[in-house]
């Protein structure tokens, strides 16, 4: 295989892990700030209606809280609304005159930054109880939709790159020729078009939870519609409609100004850059008003800095993709001015990539703590190394970038004529000295014009022909293809973890609800012990969740939903940072559940409690949650 080949194919290897890195689930960026009531707590008479506050704005459905009393009623008494016009509270009103028992909410929103969540939690009026409230365990998001709109969601990334960055690297760079990077910048354009359109269709599906079947639900695709995202991806649509035309007369224009086939295009007009900058600004804009810049602190700026983000990682890596494109086909010539531009147009996106990422990493981070006591800071850690090792592989293209413009300056001549010039005559024809059939024959006049052949500025080492400095910078652009790529892989992961900033308030808000307001802790764990009808959950109810004397209360739901009934139920809470324990809770059959009054836990932290449930004399399995135990 030859070089440019091998070099396409892991492009492409790199490209199919990227995309697969983002086909997981991601983490949503909102999370539970308060409910009310509390979670567990037991009421003394019934509430007017359940608020639940988030850590940032939310959109809703009328059904995205849903009440449940004991026998699996939906008590909601109205529609979910925003509370007091706040986007990021919601509530729901509730019937009067409720009943004494637990109550069941489920609720399922979707995160400002446009990825859904969904939970359940509980509380009691007058005492818990029994409940048949069926809550499902599966995930927010329907594991195929979720990937399918994940898959076209960073494909778009990857296609705006290439658009804007090929788009770019002609208008600024002005090879001689702009024909090999037609098909890049044609490629960008189709894939931005299809995975939009994609976008559009799967969102409804990935907000709902619902599989791919229900892909044209009309009323799904009327919710993407009028919903911000749906706009987003409209708008999108529209300047990619603009763009087609853009790129069009460009095409047109550059065949028609090139000056002679072994020259630079003419400089563009100033209202060509213009037009092309107000599409890739608006481009850049689809995204930041669709996604976590959108919500949060410091909206406005967040939008700003997060579009020249995504301008110039295009800048940057789309134009890598150009020039290691260019370099790869000889019949194209290249000027060392043309890579010259390129490497200051590199280094001006490095450099809004360093602000604007600093900028966002504080935004997302809040503190120091967050750096390495969350997942986005330590995955930010991982990101920052890999950006330190593509600044270095960038050092070495600039170092070539300049020896390639040092050599030519005397001469002003393209970089493949020398490329092809013979030491004593010959010509090197090997891919590491740059060499290629399209160049061998071609020769280069001396500085003072008397046709003698331009010898090497050393003939001792070889990386000072020409040709091996294009051959070391085709292998150093192709160094900083990869890194990049793999900088977009941990991008992706980043980009779908909660922000430190969010984790650490989250957990703050829910430390301070639990101590003052959490009387009872339930948790619903499911379960399959693997033999037909083996499946359910059981919800386990610890009041008051605190050191000392606790009530257990271990309740079975079926698959139908219903309370079902085991042999035996058994529970054990093990603290392993203390050594303590396992604590058999010592559960005994009450007529319908398990339970006992008293589970004593001495001091306060977070367990691991385990369950056990066996089915048959034969059947059973076990599983384990962490309970934080409070003082």
């Amino acid at each position: 295989m030859s070089a440019p080949r091998r070099a396409v194919a892991l492009v492409a290897l790199l490209g199919t892990l990227f995309l697969l890195g983002g086909a997981g689930s991601v983490s949503a960026h909102s999370a539970v700030r308060e409910t009310t009531p509390g979670e567990g707590t037991v009421l003394k008479s019934a509430p007017k209606q359940v608020t639940m506050t988030f850590t940032e704005s939310v959109g809703i459905t009328d059904d995205s809280l849903r009440v449940l009393s004991p026998e699996n009623r939906r008590v909601n008494a109205g529609d979910t609304e925003h509370a007091s016009g706040r986007s990021d509270s919601v509530r729901v009103p509730l019937d009067d005159g409720l009943a004494d028992g637990t109550y069941t909410v489920a609720w399922r929103v979707v995160s400002a930054d446009s990825h859904p969540i969904s939970g359940a939690f509980t509380f009691s009026i007058g005492k818990p109880s029994e409940t048949t409230a069926s809550v499902s365990a599966e995930p927010a998001v329907n594991p195929a939709s979720g990937a399918l709109y994940d898959i076209a969601r960073y494909a778009a990334y990857a296609a705006v790159a290439l658009l804007i960055g090929a788009a770019t690297f002609v208008l600024v760079c002005r090879p001689a020729s702009a024909e090999p990077l037609r098909g890049l910048v044609r490629a960008g354009w189709w894939v931005l078009v299809a995975t939009t359109a994609a976008l559009l269709l799967f969102r409804g599906p990935y907000e709902r939870g619902t599989g791919p079947s229900t892909l044209l639900d009309p009323e799904l695709v009327e919710n993407t519609l009028t919903s911000r995202p749906g706009w987003a991806l409209l708008a999108r649509l529209a300047l990619l409609a603009g763009a087609a035309v853009f790129l069009v007369r460009l095409g047109r224009g550059a065949a028609a100004e090139t000056e002679g086939p072994e020259k630079e295009q003419v400089r563009p007009k100033p209202v060509v850059l213009a037009v092309g900058g107000v599409l890739a600004v608006g481009l850049a804009g689809t995204w930041a008003a669709a996604e976590h810049a959108s919500a949060g602190i410091q909206v406005p700026l967040a939008m700003t800095s997060s579009m020249l983000h995504l301008l110039a990682m295009a800048v940057w890596l789309g134009g890598l993709a150009a020039l290691l494109t260019t370099l790869h086909r000889s019949e194209a010539l290249l000027s060392a001015a043309s890579v010259a531009r390129f490497s200051r147009l590199a280094f001006a996106s490095v450099a809004v990539l360093v602000l604007t990422g600093v900028y966002q990493s504080w935004r997302g981070l809040g503190s120091w703590d967050a750096v390495f006591d969350t997942s986005y800071g330590r995955i930010l850690v991982v990101k920052v190394c890999a950006v330190v090792l593509l600044l270095a592989a960038a050092g070495f293209s600039r170092r070539w970038t300049s020896r390639l413009t040092d050599a030519e300056e005397p001469l002003r001549v393209p970089v493949l004529e020398t490329v092809g010039v013979r030491a004593g005559g010959g010509a090197d024809s090997g891919p590491g000295a740059g060499g290629s059939s399209g160049d061998a024959g071609e020769s280069t006049s001396a500085a003072a014009g008397d046709g003698s052949e331009e010898k090497p500025e050393n003939e001792s080492e070889p990386t000072s022909s020409p040709g091996a400095r294009r051959g070391a910078l085709r292998r150093s652009v192709l160094a900083e293809v990869v890194v990049g790529v793999v900088v977009l892989v941990i991008t992706t992961v980043l980009t779908g973890t909660q922000p430190g900033r969010a984790e650490i308030e989250t957990a703050a808000a829910e430390e301070t609800a639990a101590a003052g307001q959490r009387t009872a802790s339930t948790t619903l764990i499911p379960f399959d012990v693997g033999t037909p009808g083996g499946q359910g959950k059981v919800q386990i109810v610890l009041e008051p969740g605190r050191v000392g004397e606790n009530t257990v209360e271990a309740v079975v739901i079926g698959p139908d939903g219903g309370i079902a009934t085991v042999p035996e139920i058994r529970l054990s809470f093990t603290l392993a940072s203390q050594k303590i324990g396992p604590i058999d809770a010592g559960l005994t059959n009450k007529g319908g559940y398990w339970g006992t009054s008293s589970l004593n836990l001495p001091i306060p932290g977070t367990w691991t409690m385990k369950v056990t449930i066996r089915t048959s004399d034969i059947d059973q399995v076990s599983e384990s949650r962490r309970v934080k135990i409070l003082r």
